[in-house]
């Protein structure tokens, strides 16, 4: 079941492409999160939005928003595919338990074995403010974050 406006937004522990951890709750009081899950690393359609993602950070945290990305890769692919397209906020891998937190978030997908593109805004107070999902193939809106945001 996915997670709903209005929702406390669950928890998590992942490691980043770096192999740090990061967990959602350290955010709590200090930023906002866009919790970004996306199919996989090195895909045409993933590329293009994390690199928009890149190109705009500073209208991230200009809204005191931190920007995490959550696939179903492996740390080591994450590391290497942040390398590449220059991406420098945290990739976080959620391949095992394989899709746990994806799931906890309502946007795993069993039979593929992937996240589907959910998009979830978090205040500082850990309540989901804002939720899109699209296809597999549709790229999603940087600009509807950066309203959404705005209305914190």
């Amino acid at each position: 079941m996915a997670i709903q406006v209005g929702d406390k937004a669950p928890d998590f522990e992942l490691q980043d492409n770096h192999g740090r951890t990061v967990k959602l709750s350290d955010f709590r009081g200090e930023k906002n999160v866009v919790l970004l899950f996306y199919p996989f690393a090195f895909t045409g359609v993933c590329t293009g939005e994390l690199c928009e993602l890149r190109d705009n950070l500073p209208q991230f945290a200009d809204r005191e928003t931190q920007v995490l990305a959550v696939s179903n890769d492996s740390i080591h692919t994450l590391r290497v595919f942040a390398e590449q397209e220059g991406l420098e906020y945290p990739l976080l891998s959620d391949f095992w338990p394989h899709g746990n937190v994806s799931r906890a978030y309502g946007v795993f997908d069993e039979d593929k074995g992937l996240a589907h593109r959910g998009t979830f805004i978090i205040d500082k107070e850990g309540v989901v403010r804002w939720t899109v999902r699209n296809a597999l193939m549709d790229a999603r809106d940087l600009g509807e974050y950066v309203k959404a945001l705005d209305t914190l």
